[in-house]
């Protein structure tokens, strides 16, 4: 299988590899905050997933089995056996996914914002249906507002108009697709075959997954362990790059 997926490679040819995976909504550059750090250290693999940024918008709905095994062809075709893998949000669901039905090839794990059953799935079955009949503008404002801290949002207004620029560029049928997944999704029952070394990460004040949704994780995922970022919202990554980028450098150079 050729993957559809696109991807950004930075980092040092011989170094060990980490695999980015993004949010719903946005692309690998959500990662920008993170890149000079963990590129220094790391073969750094961003990619956009299926329906999102320049991969390929098959017609929806997707599941997120579809969307890790777009994953694995990526892989694949890069000539990378095995990898640490770093997802937030709908990133983070891929790489439960990887970790637990192709643990040969995730060597260490850091799950970012993110929940392994999001429910209602009405609601992402709704949210769907508006953005294939309005567009990406109908829901950009409310997405964007749980993407960030009150604050911050006002403080860096450059930064918040920036990430809904992404969001709003998402084509309407690979986020539909994506929200379909995410309501069918549960992989809580995946949890206890995960072996890799997994750091979970929350925003201590995101809405979308919120704290209970990574202790959820924590507590299914042997040896697992949580650290909850302060003044941070969804985007934890884009609003306390700092704080993130110290967590996952010291969580991979355990490896």
């Amino acid at each position: 299988m050729t993957s559809r997926l696109h991807a950004t490679v930075d980092g040092p040819a011989d170094a060990p590899v980490l695999l980015l995976g993004s949010s719903l909504g946005t692309t690998g550059a959500m990662w920008a905050p993170q890149l000079a750090a963990l590129a220094a250290r790391y073969r750094v693999i961003r990619y956009d997933h299926l329906g999102h940024g320049d991969s390929a918008v098959p017609l929806g709905p997707y599941r997120i089995e579809l969307l890790g095994r777009e994953v694995l062809a990526l892989l694949d075709d890069l000539g990378v056996p095995r990898a640490h893998y770093a997802g937030l949000s709908l990133g983070g669901m891929v790489g439960m996914w990887l970790a637990a039905h192709a643990p040969e090839r995730v060597d260490r794990l850091a799950l970012l914002c993110t929940s392994a059953s999001l429910g209602p799935a009405e609601g992402w079955r709704q949210r769907a249906a508006t953005v294939r009949a309005a567009g990406m503008a109908a829901i950009a404002d409310a997405v964007v507002a749980r993407w960030f801290t009150p604050p911050f949002a006002e403080s860096r207004p450059e930064v918040v108009a920036a990430h809904r620029a992404l969001l709003t560029a998402t084509p309407t049928g690979g986020y539909a697709g994506c929200c379909e997944a995410i309501a069918a999704m549960d992989l809580r029952p995946d949890l206890g075959k995960i072996a890799a070394p997994t750091l979970v990460i929350a925003g201590a004040d995101d809405p979308a997954t919120p704290v209970d949704h990574a202790d959820a994780i924590v507590e299914r995922i042997a040896g697992a362990r949580l650290a909850v970022v302060d003044r941070a919202a969804h985007l934890a990554t884009v609003e306390q790059p700092g704080q993130v980028n110290r967590l996952l450098l010291k969580h991979f150079d355990e490896g």
